[in-house]
């Protein structure tokens, strides 16, 4: 995973399993946070401050708040990857922007998650500035990342869209 190029970073392949489906017969909400966490983990473990650093060096990423949208079903056995790109980042934190891809339908954009992320240590239970070496990796990412376009989705807010009285 090169944290150099100016495209997101796409995440091994994953299939929906039957237990994710729900009972209007596509992948139930959890797993598609399930399924960008799985995303997530393996970009972290690129950027040097996901399992393995938790387990060495007692620093690892804690969620601070995320949001999917859900634009496209995907149905038992439907093949997807994951798209992740850096947003913004800053000495402690990362704001990570994911597209679920559906491989079985010409790559259509099945949903999409945007997450802020702190490193946290977990010794002392309190968020901390990246390793050295993360945050040189992080800020490769983010500058290479800055150069695409930003997503429609990203930094948008949650509520019932009105057209305002009067209007067609």
């Amino acid at each position: 995973m090169d944290q150099t190029e100016s495209r997101p970073i796409r995440t091994a392949e994953q299939r929906v399993p039957a237990d994710w489906i729900d009972y209007n017969g596509h992948m139930n909400v959890a797993y598609y946070i399930m399924a960008f966490d799985r995303a997530l983990d393996e970009v972290y473990e690129a950027l040097e401050f996901g399992a393995v650093s938790a387990r060495v060096h007692r620093m690892g990423p804690m969620a601070l708040q995320s949001q999917i949208h859900y634009l496209g079903e995907l149905l038992e056995g439907t093949r997807f990857v994951c798209d992740v790109r850096v947003l913004d980042a800053d000495a402690k934190r990362i704001h990570i922007f994911g597209e679920m891809r559906n491989l079985d339908a010409g790559e259509s954009l099945a949903a999409t998650y945007e997450s802020l992320s702190v490193n946290v240590d977990l010794e002392a239970r309190r968020s901390a500035p990246f390793r050295p070496q993360t945050a040189a990796l992080v800020e490769a990412m983010r500058v290479a990342h800055a150069a695409l376009p930003r997503p429609a989705q990203a930094g948008a807010a949650l509520g019932i869209r009105r057209k305002p009285p009067g209007a067609a």
